[in-house]
This record gives C-alpha cells, structure tokens and sequence, in this order.
C-alpha cells in the first residue's frame, strides 16, 4: 500500500507540473483571429476628437503641455506624416472613423498610471467597433517626463494602427 500512495503522489506531481505545459502549447498554435476586411481596405478616414477628461492641470499641476486637444492634434499629425489614408472632414466620406480619446485613470496598479489613450477603429456604415487600442500612461513627477510618457503611448497606439491597418509582407499577418 505505501507504494501505490507513493505512485500516486508522484503521478499528481508530474501531472501538475505537465498540464500547464499542454495548456501553453495549445494556445501557442492557436491562429490570430481575422481582421475585419474595412481596416486593410480603407484609404479614407475620418478622425473624431472624443476628447475626455481635462487634463490640464489636477491639484493645481499641469498633467500635459498641449491642452485637452493634444491627443486629437498629434494623432491626427501623425496620421498625415504616415500618409497610408486619405484624412476626410466628413465621417459620410470617409471608409473607417479613427475615434481617439483620452481618460485619467486609476488602475491599481503598483506602477503610476496617470492615464490612458484609447483609439477605437469604426465602421461609419454600421457604427460597430472594429477594432480597439489602449495605452496606458505611465504618470512622472516632472512635467516634462509626462509629456515623454503620453508622446510614448500615442507611438504606441499608432504603431499598432500601422501593423494592423498595412502588415508587412513578412509578418505573414492577414489582411
């Protein structure tokens, strides 16, 4: 009896130590999801302020250089300087709306968050998100490490826009 006590114990070792292994391999091959046909398609956007919460100043400090349009304003400069869509006035013109917006958040965190960008990728015909990113911005003590950290993310952001929006050739991602 001692013995098969001992089998067991050790076949419950093994398979705790094996499962989540198979799990981590089975999710591995596991193909990317299809990205909606509008996004690679697209060659006019129409780019909407959301805008959000102020942030020009909480507790009497400046949060960011550039007002409560920053956002709008370097996405939508960042946009023309890609030069991948044709930026319309119009949402009715316009092939996907690129809605951008930004939220003072607490995360609960243990890193200092003092916020996050949010670009959702729309369809003007039918109002469905297709797509959407998030950022977080890390918050500073100095004013200008702040403006480093929100000009980090909305990089971000936008890089991930890029990959989704034109993947190389080489990544062997779908459009």
């Amino acid at each position: 009896m001692p013995g098969n006590k001992l089998i067991v114990i050790c076949l419950a070792l093994a398979f705790v130590t094996i499962a989540p292994g198979l799990n981590a391999q089975q999710s591995k091959g596991l193909p990317p999801g299809p990205v909606p046909t509008q996004i690679g398609a697209a060659k006019k956007v129409f780019v909407s302020n959301a805008g959000g919460e102020s942030f020009e100043t909480v507790i009497e400090q400046t949060v960011f250089n550039g007002g409560p349009d920053r956002p709008y304003n370097e996405f939508y400069s960042q946009l023309t300087g890609w030069g991948h869509y044709e930026l319309v006035t119009s949402p009715a013109d316009a092939d996907l709306v690129l809605e951008i917006s930004w939220a003072l958040s607490d995360t609960g965190l243990r890193l200092p968050v003092l916020g996050q960008l949010r670009l959702q990728v729309i369809d003007p015909r039918t109002h469905v998100t297709l797509w959407n990113f998030t950022e977080y911005v890390r918050g500073a003590m100095l004013l200008g490490n702040r403006d480093k950290n929100f000009d980090q993310a909305m990089n971000t952001i936008l890089m991930r826009l890029k990959q989704l929006a034109a993947p190389s050739a080489s990544s062997g991602t779908q459009k």
